[in-house]
């Protein structure tokens, strides 16, 4: 009887440490690559964060003929950034020499929901955004008006919670499951992309092409073509991509392919309207 006690408490012990590992090390491997300290950012604050065009979105003017629809996401500010980014969506309509952008904001009172609330494709406090989304021509024309539902029939307009969500994760979330052609694959340290209400558990996942089941964003697994596998453990998620080969795992988000080609346009860094943009104070970050 002893040696099956002294069995089992062994194999708890050995699957605790390996659940230990697999919730540390995607952390010790995001601090190694960007040591506390050594990050460009951290000599800024968030009064004086650069927020000038990352070049990821083409010149809206010279591409006045062809609609547009990008999502971006960049590491949120300070010690969160380890652990999650903020996400936002940005398009154009053929012939708008504009685009129109939509993200999540925590800070301050009433609708959370921003528009233009930065320049389009600008650094997020100083992080540099990455491609999670990228149409162009014809195919971006049809999602627009779907896109702008999707943000109209966002259900938390009014709330906003760093951790589990709903957040600025949760509302780009929202927008992918509504809009499957978006093929969007949100990376696993998008915290919050998984928050589902007690009262709905079940459903699409945020890439409108798989199915998921979460409590709370919290508890879960998610199943699709462009998600891969995924569980989710106390808003931590753990998984795998076979569209583009991948580990999802929190903290790093992916490690192998970008789930989109990462692009930028010549010129950007002397984008003197841009630069003028984003010395304009703003209220402190929330994610």
């Amino acid at each position: 009887m002893q040696n099956r006690i002294g069995s089992i408490v062994r194999k708890g012990k050995t699957l605790f440490l390996g659940l230990m590992a697999v919730l540390v090390l995607p952390f010790g491997i995001s601090l190694a690559e960007d040591p506390p300290g050594e990050k460009s950012k951290e000599r800024y604050s968030w009064r004086n964060a650069p927020r000038h065009s990352s070049g990821l979105a083409p010149d809206p003017v010279e591409n006045r003929d062809q609609a547009v629809v990008m999502v971006m996401a960049a590491d949120t500010f300070g010690w969160r950034s380890y652990f999650a980014v903020h996400p936002w969506i940005i398009y154009k309509r053929a012939g708008e020499t504009r685009y129109t952008r939509y993200d999540v904001v925590g800070w301050g009172s009433g609708n959370v929901v921003r528009q233009n609330y930065a320049i389009p494709d600008g650094l997020w406090f100083g992080a540099e955004p990455k491609l999670l989304a990228d149409h162009r021509g014809e195919v971006a024309e049809k999602l627009i008006p779907e896109i702008e539902d999707a943000i109209k029939s966002y259900p938390f307009p009014r709330e906003y919670r760093s951790y589990p969500g709903p957040n600025s994760n949760t509302f780009i979330a929202h927008i992918g499951r509504e809009v499957a052609g978006l093929n969007l694959d949100m990376p696993a340290n998008a915290i919050g992309k998984d928050y589902r209400p007690i009262t709905n558990p079940v459903g699409l996942s945020s890439s409108g092409q798989g199915v998921q089941a979460n409590l709370l964003g919290v508890l879960g697994m998610s199943v699709g073509l462009e998600e891969g596998i995924e569980l989710n453990l106390l808003g931590l998620n753990f998984g795998i991509d076979f569209n583009r080969p991948a580990l999802r795992l929190p903290s790093i988000g992916r490690l192998g392919m970008d789930s989109v080609e990462q692009v930028k346009a010549a010129g950007a860094e002397n984008d003197t309207a841009a630069k003028t943009e984003s010395a304009k104070p703003v209220p402190e970050p929330s994610s």
